[in-house]
């Protein structure tokens, strides 16, 4: 089993993670934000899987510590779940539409993820709007921030078209969900190897 419990406790947040990533996309959310919740419980789904979160962070001042601290252990708790990379697909990307009805919004995001063991980010969702409810959008990116760092990963996340500032945001995270679900898959050809000419990731 591929799983990992990462707990983490700051002066900000107190955290307690758990993932499998050979699960099949059970989830139980609870960060304290709404929004976050539900966008974490997409990413269980999509990329199928299991993944328990809980956190208690100083709300009170923000959501800014709680989004990014969460970033941190998903990340950390990744990176442990997959040992020594043998076997791994490494590579994963998707590009996810989302249409309204009467296809008045249309969204594309292209995701593209190397397990590499070099942290970089490139992200642009273009302009989005402040709030999506109480949620500061801004800190979407902090998340992805946080989750390469932690992760030692590259991440690459691009709006290719859309306007509804929720729709981006998930579509976001389901692109994001599927390019990691492909990246952490078994290539049964190659069980016993590691996906690097360098012979280390």
């Amino acid at each position: 089993m591929r799983e990992a419990r990462i707990k983490r406790q700051t002066n900000e947040t107190d955290i307690d993670l758990y993932l499998n990533l050979d699960g099949s996309g059970q989830s139980k959310i609870d960060t304290g934000i709404g929004f976050m919740d539900h966008m974490l419980t997409l990413l269980s789904k999509h990329a199928s899987i299991d993944l328990d979160v809980k956190c208690v962070g100083d709300t009170y001042v923000d959501y800014h510590h709680s989004v990014e601290d969460v970033g941190i252990v998903f990340g950390s708790a990744l990176n442990k779940a997959l040992g020594d990379r043998i076997g791994i697909t490494r590579y994963g990307f998707f590009i996810l539409p989302m249409d309204e009805s009467l296809v008045e919004t249309k969204v594309d995001i292209l995701t593209a993820i190397d397990i590499s063991g070099r942290t970089y980010l490139n992200f642009d969702l273009g302009k989005l709007n402040p709030k999506v409810g109480d949620f500061d959008t801004e800190l979407v990116e902090e998340f992805f921030y946080a989750f390469t760092r932690s992760s030692n990963t590259t991440l690459h996340i691009k709006k290719i078209t859309g306007r509804n500032t929720h729709h981006i945001i998930e579509a976001c995270f389901k692109s994001f969900a599927k390019s990691l679900k492909a990246a952490i898959s078994i290539d049964e050809k190659n069980l016993g190897s590691l996906p690097s000419t360098k012979g280390l990731l």
